[in-house]
């Protein structure tokens, strides 16, 4: 059973612009704190009663294996949520598998359908494959040394192997009911129980493929791996145990966790149905995991599921999730499978859009156990062409690491836009996003370039006001105030831009009366200036008073000249640029305007 913790961890003073490090390192230190001191006593009891126990802190959480007597106990201490059950799987009905469709053509460039069709070599021919990026799976476990893997596990420095921090084994025991196990458990070495997982870092980050093509959308990318299946079955504490993993990634005895080694992005080509323990009671519990391995930076891609084709289908655990970037299977011709799950979400109550994005997930050839190669269909398959894709954004744009929301926010506006007939949550023909193909099937090439356009700095100034008329009936001497309104905006969300100093020319034949915030005047120019702005506006008033009467028909104030400098500091994660100068010149020019 799952004792589940009344306190989630705080994680108040958590800054959208650190770098992944920086994040990664923020979370696992608080998380860990949170949970040692709420535990505490609970791990002192089963200590003495002697059940075997593992705490969480990814969750505050505690999974035990102990008798009922001991989780009513457990369940009437303070500072316990819930007590949940984490049941065996002997004797269960599989997962639905997708029917498999005749195979789509093969790409004649020597490059797998489902990366052509996302635009992956455009990437590629610019020289960006993945190189940088880390890419991690949880799955049915890997061959690592599989020939069009091995070059690609980050465990593998091209003469001797090493596990630690690049695998994880959550599976201790049989869960399928299958009696044993062809790989074992508790591995301390990579293997693959099933084949499942093997074929979807293939697709993530393989090389060429058994029939001469490209099979891998991020092929620089390194990977690594953890079980948390054991023959295809798992359960609410194998998928969080996984989940902390990747967040902290540890030694292959689980000790030493090293949130620096985190990997980008982590795909999920599974789900938890009630089954194997996963219900609304406790959905918060692993919602509280992906929720927090986002925050450390780390972008979770989970596959939607393959319960189509009716409407509400996403409905179990991560794909619900709205931290989660869920993803359904398309064809070669740009349509949904019939199995693959639409939303909206109404397992958690929420009506929550899903999937997010579509990828190709109908015949797709990738690795396979046993050093082969196969052609298998699903949402397990589309999800791996996303995780792989978000490697090749941070290959493309470095400092994008750790930068989750953006990375979405790029592959949604960017995704080739489909629609549909299924009228899911209400969806019309033309609705965009809609609970079919959400915001459509992605576009990596289309998406570095906007993440790019995101990630640029840029300072921009704005003046307005109203409009000057004069009037002939002003004594020569009659004041005549204008007012002016400044904005100044930053527009980047990782990297502060400063020194910034705003400047404005006094305009022609008036005199400066005033001006809104701390400012300097010299006579002729009025200057502003802040240490720094992080993508924020500003905004100035000023004031001044016509000098001269106005002539007898018409009047002409030259707005004056306005002007930023600034210097932009590179982020943290980005590598060294030179120091760069921005400063953008605008003049303003209000036309004649005739009396009365």
């Amino acid at each position: 059973f799952l004792v589940e913790m009344a306190a989630p961890a705080d994680l108040s003073g958590w800054q959208s612009s650190w770098s992944k490090q920086e994040k990664g390192e923020f979370v696992y230190r608080r998380l860990r704190t949170a949970a040692a001191a709420d535990q505490q006593a609970i791990l002192a009891e089963l200590r003495q009663t002697g059940a075997a126990f593992q705490p969480f802190w990814i969750v505050n959480a505690i999974w035990v294996r102990g008798p009922a007597a001991l989780a009513g106990r457990i369940a009437s201490r303070p500072g316990v949520r819930a007590v949940w059950d984490n049941p065996p799987l002997a004797q269960v009905t599989p997962l639905p598998a997708p029917d498999l469709p005749a195979p789509d053509s093969r790409s004649p460039q020597g490059v797998e359908w489902g990366l052509a069709k996302i635009n992956a070599p455009l990437l590629w021919s610019r020289g960006v494959t993945g190189t940088g990026a880390v890419v991690g799976g949880q799955d049915t476990g890997y061959q690592w040394d599989h020939p069009a893997l091995k070059a690609r596990y980050r465990g593998w420095n091209g003469a001797v192997v090493d596990h630690n921090y690049n695998w994880f084994d959550a599976i201790s025991t049989d869960l399928s009911g299958n009696g044993s196990n062809p790989c074992g458990y508790n591995l301390a070495s990579p293997c693959d129980d099933n084949g499942h997982g093997t074929h979807t870092a293939g697709t993530m980050a393989g090389g060429i493929g058994g029939n001469g093509n490209s099979i891998g959308v991020a092929p620089g990318a390194q990977w690594i791996g953890c079980r948390n299946m054991e023959q295809g079955w798992g359960t609410p504490a194998t998928y969080i145990a996984c989940f902390e993993w990747f967040l902290a990634p540890t030694n292959v005895s689980g000790s030493n966790p090293d949130p620096a080694r985190a990997p980008h992005v982590v795909n999920n080509s599974w789900s938890c149905p009630p089954a194997e323990g996963c219900n609304s009671g406790n959905f918060g519990l692993m919602q509280q995991a992906v929720e927090n391995l986002r925050a450390a930076g780390v972008a979770v891609v989970v596959s939607a599921g393959n319960y189509g084709p009716s409407c509400g289908t996403v409905y179990t655990p991560a794909a619900i999730y709205d931290a989660s970037i869920s993803i359904g299977a398309t064809n070669s011709g740009d349509s949904i499978a019939g199995f693959s799950s639409r939303g909206p979400v109404t397992s958690d109550g929420s009506g929550r859009l899903k999937p997010d994005l579509v990828a190709p997930g109908v015949a797709v050839y990738s690795t396979y156990r046993g050093g082969v190669y196969a052609t298998l269909s699903g949402t397990s398959m589309a999800g791996p062409h996303v995780a792989g894709a978000i490697a090749l954004l941070i290959s493309a744009v470095p400092e994008a690491a750790g930068q989750v929301d953006l990375l979405e926010q790029a592959l949604r506006e960017t995704a080739q836009p489909l629609t549909t007939t299924d009228g899911c949550g209400g969806d019309g023909p033309t609705s965009v996003p809609n609970h079919t193909y959400g915001y459509g099937r992605i576009d990596v090439d289309a998406a570095a370039r906007r993440l790019q356009a995101l990630l640029t700095p840029t300072l921009s100034i704005s003046l307005g006001g109203p409009a000057v008329i004069l009037s002939k009936a002003i004594s020569p001497t009659a004041a005549v105030p204008i007012t002016y309104q400044l904005a100044i905006s930053h527009a980047h969300p990782i990297s502060a831009t400063t020194d910034v100093v705003l400047t404005k020319t006094l305009p022609l034949e008036t005199v400066f009366v005033t001006a809104t915030l701390p400012h300097v005047f010299d006579g002729s120019t009025i200057t502003w200036s802040w240490p720094s702005l992080f993508n924020e506006s500003r905004s100035v008033t000023l004031t001044v008073e016509a000098s001269v009467a106005p002539p007898a028909t018409s009047a002409t104030i030259s707005s004056g000249a306005s002007g930023v400098t600034s210097t932009e500091i590179p982020p943290s994660a980005a590598p060294p640029i030179s120091t760069q100068i921005f400063r953008l010149i605008y003049q303003f020019l209000f036309p004649l305007v005739p009396h009365g």
